[in-house]
């Protein structure tokens, strides 16, 4: 009875790795934004089968420890690359709230299929650290704060290696996957193709596991300033002290003042009109006599005497200059220079 599950579950595997692989396929080629329902209903189809697949490898026992990969099919051995297909289906998700656990998630997820990678040998690569987020959140790395140059430049340069074996692969995969898809490839063919699909999807899992981690520092460091920006809030929030006033300087203000010019209670306007209503105004309250008559003639007078006096003046100055005139007619320039003519 047992024998006989097997044999129908055995067909239904195949099926279910090649239909996540297509959904995933689309959702990676999909002009729509990743956030809309089509793209993630993929999403989430793809990775409840990935699921399944995951379970009826455990129930068939497909992969050990102990064997080699020249002792796996070589059509067993795309199920290999069912952790990485994971973890890219877990970076398609749109959730704000829930991104920090997509990425540990995903992160998980590729970095099982990299140690499943390094236990077969599938190809020479150095496993990305384990994340302590205690020790970051505590202490802050010293080789982030002074990167070291040769350390950069050979991360630069392997990601360089990285990007051409990347290309390389691409290329010859697309050359046998026909081949293979149709049936038509041998088995050294087949072996090829689905040896250089985990080795693609080898340099895939280390790029994303990079790019996850540095996403992962930004969303801690903005969750931390959050955190900080709250508690300031809380403090602010604080009802104000009520102000206290000392006796002493209140009596000093009273006797010698406050200290700073006295602020403007009125305009000039107001102080004119408050002032002409009471008739203290310096023309105001003075009666109009004849003494102040004869003052106004006397001061006519005087403007008259004087503007007469400057009319003769203008006169006199005006006689001397005609006469001035008349005299440097009569009398040439030098006239009466005679000391120094030899």
């Amino acid at each position: 009875m047992a024998a006989s599950e097997e044999e129908l579950e055995l067909p239904r595997l195949p099926e279910l790795f090649e239909t996540s692989q297509q959904l995933l396929d689309q959702v990676e080629t999909a002009t729509e934004p990743s956030g809309s329902r089509t793209v993630q209903d993929k999403v989430f189809k793809g990775l409840d089968l990935l699921g399944k697949v995951t379970e009826m490898l455990t129930q068939l026992d497909l992969f050990s420890q102990n064997e080699d990969l020249e002792e796996i099919a070589s059509t067993d051995l795309k199920y290999l690359m069912v952790p990485a297909l994971q973890g890219a289906l877990t970076m398609k998700q749109v959730n704000p709230s829930k991104r920090l656990e997509h990425l540990q998630r995903a992160r998980q997820h590729f970095m099982n299929y990299l140690t499943q990678c390094q236990n077969y040998h599938v190809s020479e690569f150095q496993l990305p650290k384990i994340r302590d987020n205690s020790a970051e959140n505590n202490t802050a790395n010293s080789s982030m704060a002074y990167p070291n140059l040769v350390a950069m430049a050979s991360q630069r340069q392997a990601k360089i290696e990285r990007y051409r074996q990347k290309k390389e692969m691409e290329n010859r995969l697309s050359a046998l996957k026909s081949a293979v898809e149709s049936g038509q490839a041998d088995e050294v063919c087949v072996r090829e193709y689905y040896l250089l699909a985990l080795r693609r999807w080898i340099g895939i899992s280390l790029e994303e596991i990079e790019s996850i981690d540095q996403e992962i520092k930004i969303l801690s460091e903005k969750d931390s300033s959050k955190q900080a920006s709250t508690s300031n809030a809380s403090l602010r929030e604080r009802p104000p002290m009520k102000p206290f006033v000392l006796t002493r300087n209140v009596t000093q203000a009273k006797v010698f003042g406050a200290g700073y010019p006295s602020l403007a209670t009125m305009t000039v306007n107001d102080w004119y009109e408050q002032h002409q209503k009471h008739g203290e105004l310096p023309d105001q309250g003075i009666a109009k006599t004849p003494a102040s008559a004869d003052f106004k003639r006397a001061a006519q007078q005087q403007e008259d005497k004087e503007q007469k006096e400057e009319e003769e003046d203008d006169e006199n100055t005006l006689r001397r200059a005609r006469e001035w005139d008349d005299w440097k007619d009569t009398h040439p320039r030098g006239y009466g220079n005679r000391q120094n003519m030899g």
